[in-house]
């Protein structure tokens, strides 16, 4: 297993410390958030792209993903697809990470299965996967493969946020069974509960990370998704980079000391 940290953690740290910081901290690849607040996103030139790719080469460090911000279920978002899949194979990122972003009416699966459609032969001229993560108008396992099944491109996958499947009410078991023909990997996190979803360090909140890790692999990636950028009160993400993979490791191999009893009033949402 291969482990990956967001940007979405150090909200506009320079290329150059966040590739030092997986070095330092053991990380094979890092999420690259793909904003204007950041360094990287679909505006840079091609020497800041090359720039970008030749410093993680440098140092070992793979670019996982460029993670967008399109919502390809809501038919007047305007963030162009093709210009993250060009970032993505610019940069040599395995992945491009999309929303679905619906407005929760019937049409949502079909506009955004034309938009997954419409991107599929470039990102395999690319050699890059589309992600469609588990968020918003189809935060469960479920209602993202039913949009899968119908893009029928193996350029269009799934991005498993584990957070939002837990919210959506879906066991891991169930969510792992409905995305495993479509995942690409795996989005970790914790937090204190449904209501309080200030991020924490792993294992220090009530996501239940180790069944949601038992049906993995031995290959593969996880990424852990620290939302600081939301939550500017929360701990320094860096000081936690190495007790998260160490965690991580641990519950991949069943050694992990067992998480506490959960608070009363912690246990997810439930929806029909």
């Amino acid at each position: 297993m291969r482990y990956a940290f967001s940007t979405l953690g150090v909200p506009g740290l320079p290329v150059a410390d966040v590739v030092r910081l997986a070095v330092a901290h053991g990380y094979h690849g890092v999420e690259l958030r793909a904003h204007p607040e950041e360094p990287v996103h679909s505006g840079i030139g091609a020497r800041q792209r090359a720039d970008v790719a030749a410093e993680f080469a440098a140092h070992g460090v793979r670019v996982l993903t460029v993670a967008g911000y399109a919502r390809v279920a809501d038919p007047d978002d305007a963030e162009r697809l093709d210009a993250l899949v060009d970032l993505a194979y610019d940069l040599g990122a395995s992945y491009v990470r999309v929303f679905p972003g619906g407005r929760g009416g019937p049409e949502d699966d079909g506009v955004a299965v034309r938009r997954l459609r419409s991107v599929a032969a470039l990102a395999a001229d690319r050699g890059v996967r589309v992600l469609l993560e588990t968020h918003d108008s189809h935060r469960t396992g479920a209602a993202v493969a039913r949009v899968l099944d119908r893009v029928g491109a193996a350029e269009a996958g799934a991005l498993w946020d584990v957070l939002h499947t837990w919210l959506g009410g879906e066991s891991p078991a169930e969510s792992y069974a409905a995305l495993a023909p479509h995942l690409g990997y795996v989005q970790v996190k914790d937090i204190a509960s449904a209501d309080d979803t200030t991020p924490l360090p792993l294992g220090a909140g009530v996501l239940p990370l180790a069944d949601c890790l038992a049906p993995l692999g031995p290959d593969g990636w996880l990424c852990w998704e620290y939302e600081k950028r939301w939550y500017p009160d929360a701990a320094q993400l860096p000081g936690l980079l190495t007790a998260g993979r160490e965690r991580l490791a641990a519950l991949l191999t069943g050694t992990a000391a067992p998480a506490p009893p959960r608070p009363p009033g912690t246990s997810p949402p439930v929806h029909p």
